[in-house]
Order: structure tokens, then C-alpha cells, then sequence
């Protein structure tokens, strides 16, 4: 399984850095006023917002490269949370397209979402 690279410096991401946690609930409201309600999914699904700046031409390449090797949104691979250490093992970039640019040989930006996905 592939997983997400990391860069020289031994980080996943740089500050500032985002993480989400979504949690998925229905609410059934019936006509006497009461409530009901009821977990769509049994744990929070985690998202990591990934803004990269200051990387150099081989960190940049190899980022491009995952991206490509995942089919953009399309492939599934692991990614160790920065904060606890945990590494979950099916996850997924968020969109088809990443923003990235090179404006001097170590000066490369980089962004993208990266969502764990319920196997």
C-alpha cells in the first residue's frame, strides 16, 4: 500500500496545519415533538488540510509523483496523523486537481485535502 511522502525535513505537513473531524448524525423529528436520533457511520471521519511551502525541486517532484501514481482523487493509501501518530490506512486525496507551483529551485508550494474513506 502506498503512503503519503514525507518530506526531508522527516514532516508530513507545516504550520499552519488543519485538521477536521466530521461526525455524521440524523435527526428523525416526529409530530408529537420528539426526537430520535442516530449515527450514520460508527467513528468521526478525519480530513487533514496539507499546505506545503519552501519545498525544493526533489520534494516537489515527489509529491507531483504521488499525486500522479494516485490518479489524483481515484487511489486509496496511508497517512500517519501529525498530531497523534496514528496511521490510518485508507485514505484519499479530496479533489482531481492539486495546486502547486515552483517559483525557484527550493522554493515550491504545494496544497491539498486528504480525507480518510470508510472501507
Amino acid at each position: 500500500m502506498a503512503q503519503f511522502p514525507i518530506l526531508k525535513t522527516g514532516a508530513v505537513m507545516q504550520y499552519p496545519a488543519r485538521r477536521d473531524v466530521q461526525f455524521a448524525t440524523t435527526v428523525v423529528r416526529f409530530v408529537d415533538g420528539s426526537e430520535q436520533r442516530f449515527r450514520l457511520y460508527s467513528a468521526p471521519l478525519r480530513s487533514w488540510t496539507v499546505q506545503l511551502t519552501l519545498l525544493d525541486e526533489s520534494e516537489l517532484h515527489e509529491l507531483r509523483e504521488f499525486f500522479r501514481q494516485q490518479s489524483g482523487a481515484f487511489g486509496s493509501f496511508g497517512f500517519t496523523d501529525p498530531w497523534t501518530g496514528t496511521t490510518y490506512p485508507a485514505c484519499s486525496l479530496e479533489s482531481g486537481s492539486m495546486s502547486d507551483s515552483l517559483l525557484d529551485v527550493s522554493n515550491g508550494k504545494a496544497s491539498l485535502v486528504i480525507r480518510e474513506s470508510r472501507s
